[in-house]
């Protein structure tokens, strides 16, 4: 535990991505808000995650946009000049953004121990959290709340939704028919599944469960040509939402909706947030680290397999951190292994909270 004479006055957080990051630290953010309210928060964070995160009240927001390399440094710089921090926590394992890190003036530059502090962060920190091994991406942010004093009780995100995001919502999903999302893209395209394989997911939950089925997804080429390849393959009508949205009317869709479909991707953390529930897909990367929090038991992973089948050995003997981004690694997982879960899923759903 830091010993901190008194409670900060200020604290920044340095988180700047990616999407499903940046929704791990919210909880941390709320317990923070809660103990010290008197705590002037203050975060910089990617311009592209600010869209989402900044409905987040009672927070400073900096936003860097990352494409703009030494010109957001300098932003930065000038932005905080006159400023000081007591409290620094630096939530991010990149080189990136630990240069940028050495342009936020605080006291105690808190971040990950030595054995977790990759690409040089322990050269920009002077205090640590605690060591612990094999831990979700959310569980090592809340070692920052314990290094400070607070034990963790309880995960609140409790993001305001815009009155014009939930109209959009109520407009695609106005009754309580169930309804399947499907988010078919990852930002890294070896985490994707095949659009035959997500056109048959839809066929199967709109004939075997009477569902209404949503594409969605940003305005990027590949999802684009992600969500027409599905449209094609399907025979039950879906509605094409890819590219139509912003954060907020995504986030308030997922809200109204039964279960998202989705590949290690952002969406999958913001459907954790308003509570609903997440099929992952999880061959690429290791289900345990950075799955959907709340729904690891819904999610279909191949992890293991496609360490013994790419790397020839098990998940076990890899580093915790290890990506498998391999061509033709989301094929593991088979059609059949999805709509097991999906039932599963659904069956639980009907039984009520005493199943």
């Amino acid at each position: 535990m830091l010993n901190l004479i008194a409670r900060p006055r200020s604290l920044c957080i340095l988180r700047l991505s990616a999407l499903g990051d940046t929704c791990h630290v919210v909880p941390v953010v709320r317990t923070l808000q809660r103990v010290w309210p008197a705590t002037q928060l203050t975060w910089v964070i990617g311009r592209a995650e600010a869209r989402l995160l900044s409905l987040l009240p009672g927070v400073e927001f900096i936003t860097i946009d990352k494409r703009a390399g030494l010109g957001a440094a300098l932003a930065l710089r000038r932005q905080l000049r006159a400023r000081r921090f007591d409290l620094l926590l630096h939530m991010q394992l990149s080189l990136r953004a630990s240069l940028m890190s050495a342009l936020i003036p605080a006291g105690v530059r808190l971040g990950f121990d030595r054995a977790r502090a990759r690409e040089l962060q322990w050269l920009f920190t002077n205090a640590q959290i605690a060591p612990r091994a094999n831990e979700h991406v959310l569980d090592s942010f809340q070692g920052f709340l314990r290094a400070l004093g607070i034990e963790p009780h309880g995960l609140e995100w409790n993001l305001p939704l815009p009155p014009a995001a939930q109209r959009y919502a109520a407009g695609l999903i106005p009754d309580a028919r169930p309804t399947l999302i499907i988010s078919p893209c990852s930002s890294h395209p070896a985490r994707n599944w095949r659009a035959e394989r997500y056109a048959a997911m839809a066929d199967y939950a709109a004939q075997a469960h009477g569902m209404r089925v949503i594409l969605c997804g940003g305005p990027s080429a590949l999802e684009r040509a992600a969500g027409s390849a599905i449209e094609r393959a399907v025979t039950v009508p879906i509605i094409n939402q890819v590219g139509r949205d912003t954060l907020p009317q995504l986030l308030a869709l997922l809200a109204r909706a039964t279960v998202l479909l989705t590949p290690d991707s952002g969406p999958a953390h913001m459907s954790t947030m308003v509570g609903t529930p997440v099929i992952g897909l999880y061959a690429a990367t290791r289900l345990q680290r950075c799955g959907p929090y709340l729904s690891r038991q819904w999610c279909v992973d191949r992890y293991d397999a496609a360490a013994q089948r790419f790397r020839g050995r098990s998940a076990a003997q890899l580093a915790w951190h290890e990506k498998i981004e391999h061509p033709g690694v989301m094929d593991l997982i088979e059609t059949a292994d999805v709509r097991a879960q999906l039932d599963a899923l659904l069956h639980a759903r009907a039984q009520g909270p005493a199943a």
